[in-house]
């Protein structure tokens, strides 16, 4: 069983939808601050829109986890 962990930064867009970039495998030791600052970075950089227009606005920050377990490995 391997446990795998992703970062979820939660965003909304300028029709106020939110909008969830996942980042696989982030570092153990990430702060509220470094997380906060690369979500400015992204928002400031507008590199990524979607149907409901650009990222405007930080909404939240998960961080999940899950355990994969493979049932059936050919």
């Amino acid at each position: 069983m391997a446990t795998k962990e992703m970062l979820e930064l939660v965003f909304t867009n300028q029709m106020g939808r939110e909008v969830v970039l996942r980042v696989k495998d982030p570092k153990a030791d990430l702060t509220p601050a470094q997380v906060a600052a690369a979500m400015d970075t992204i928002i400031a950089s507008n590199v990524f829109t979607t149907t409901g227009g650009d990222l405007v606005n930080k909404k939240d920050v998960r961080l999940v986890s899950s355990s994969v377990t493979d049932l059936w490995n050919p």
